[in-house]
């Protein structure tokens, strides 16, 4: 027999204990003497013996797992700003003594891949999940809130919906185009348009009702042949750029973009149409992910602390796995201007 395979029962025959002594061993029960309790965990660590993991789950242990779900149809692999948002979740979980089982769901509708994730929940594999991408109403992240289970989304407004294993982290999208066009308008920038985020969740809507917000405030005026749908993908501003170069309107003197995948994917799109930044137009993005700086030319946007986001949303999500909170949870990253080179006064 491998050591690995050994069973508690012959752990218990090994020591000349009950098994029921074994279990107390395991879970740290003050009710057995030093002695015996040494002579057991001599011979588990002999034998390199592991409980197991289904048995200890129907005992009504916890897993020390979460799960983290990305929603997302293209190349997970290939975005930079979700690599470090998974690397920050799993390096916080791993502070906390947790593993990470992490699963991308290519269509949130098709009902195979729920059901997928929702097993998961089901079959007790994970405490708790955290999901990235998810749109503001997703039934089947409802249906696991509403059954109890402890959830953590980014990016998400829904009102009403504060249930107590609920935890939310969004941004502070509004500040964020006010200090855009605030330093737009300090350049003297009148012609300011925006490639909108994915609307079906919280940062479309609210950078789009930010950037009104803030046009207003600082007396610009609004021109919707300038605001143009798109996403939070690289390839979503490219496409954004190239359908709106097909119209033959001339283009603003600036331009804010959803995030900075967005502005590397418009930029790409306007060098190829020869449109240069920041002489022809100037380029704000959102995030300031680990390229921006690099990117040529550097990216001037708005920069989001997001390992100190996923730090903090990780976090929550464990205490209430532990805890058992009353309380729910939600909070927003703030953002702050960062000045580079993609940007030039008139």
């Amino acid at each position: 027999m491998k050591k690995n395979e050994i069973n508690s029962m012959e752990i218990a025959k090994l020591a000349g204990v009950s098994r029921s002594t074994v279990s107390r061993v395991i879970n740290n029960y003050s009710n057995v003497p030093p002695e015996t309790r040494e002579k057991v965990l001599r011979i588990i660590e002999q034998y390199h013996y592991v409980p197991n993991a289904s048995a200890q789950v129907l005992a009504g242990k916890k897993t020390r797992t979460i799960g983290l779900f990305m929603i997302e149809a293209g190349h997970v692999s290939s975005d930079v700003l979700t690599n470090m948002l998974i690397a920050s979740v799993i390096e916080n979980a791993s502070f906390h003594g947790y593993y990470v089982l992490t699963r991308i769901i290519r269509d949130a509708k098709d009902v195979e891949s729920v059901r997928g994730v929702k097993d998961i929940f089901y079959q007790r594999r994970i405490d708790g999940g955290l999901f990235i991408g998810a749109a503001n109403d997703e039934p089947f992240i409802e249906q696991l809130i509403a059954e109890g289970y402890s959830v953590a989304i980014v990016d998400q407004e829904k009102p009403g919906s504060d249930e107590p294993n609920r935890i939310v982290a969004n941004f502070d999208n509004e500040s964020g185009m006010m200090q855009a066009v605030e330093f737009l308008s300090g350049l003297n920038h009148r012609q300011i348009g925006l490639i909108s985020g994915d609307m079906r969740r919280f940062s479309g809507p609210s950078k789009l009702e930010g950037f009104r917000k803030a046009m207003e405030r600082y007396g610009i005026p609004i021109e919707g042949k300038w605001i143009m749908p798109g996403g939070f993908s690289e390839q979503s501003g490219y496409d954004a750029i190239r359908e709106f170069m097909r119209t033959e309107v001339p283009l603003p003197t600036a331009m804010i973009m959803a995030n900075d995948s967005v502005a590397f994917g418009a930029i790409r799109a306007l060098r190829e149409a020869g449109v240069r930044v920041p002489e022809d137009v100037s380029i704000i993005g959102f995030d300031d992910h680990a390229f921006s700086s690099r990117f040529q030319p550097a990216l001037t946007t708005l920069r989001v602390d997001f390992g100190e986001m996923m730090q903090r949303l990780t976090t929550s999500l464990i205490d209430h796995i532990e805890q058992r909170s009353s309380e729910f949870i939600k909070f927003a990253a703030d953002m702050r201007l960062i000045v580079r080179d993609s940007c030039m006064k008139l």
